[in-house]
């Protein structure tokens, strides 16, 4: 949905998530196709195109995610909250591990399998792109 947002939202969303996908971390600068700006909370779930709304993302990731706020949790049986650009820290519910994205919470644990960020593409890409020393975690 990022085409109907202005531009300046866009470049600010961009600016903010150090051009990067703040999902799995990589830089849009790397990857064939431009990253879009997701609405966390799809409009069709009432969210807005607010700047506290939106979060950027790779076409790999937004994708996935789609209008999603939630998924389920095999381990617990339950239903939980995906991860939040805007409201959560990266870091509590995510850490890198060699190439792969290692869940460190629930809510990391269910983004991790929805997006599936540590299928095989996604681990040789983060590979090859740790040892360019171009993937960072985030503080």
């Amino acid at each position: 949905m990022s085409s109907a947002l202005p531009a300046d939202v866009r470049q600010l969303v961009a600016e903010r998530a150090g051009f990067r996908c703040e999902y799995c971390l990589i830089p849009e600068s790397l990857t064939f196709v431009a990253h879009e700006v997701d609405h966390i909370i799809a409009i069709k779930h009432g969210g807005s195109s607010t700047l506290d709304n939106l979060a950027y993302a790779c076409a790999i990731c937004n994708k996935r995610k789609g209008s999603d706020i939630a998924s389920y949790d095999r381990e617990t049986d339950n239903v939980v909250a995906l991860y939040n650009p805007r409201r959560d820290r990266w870091a509590d519910h995510f850490r890198l591990e060699g190439e792969r994205i290692a869940p460190q919470s629930q809510r990391g644990r269910v983004t991790v399998e929805l997006l599936r960020l540590n299928r095989p593409t996604r681990l040789a890409e983060r590979a090859l792109l740790q040892q360019a020393g171009a993937l960072k975690e985030p503080d």
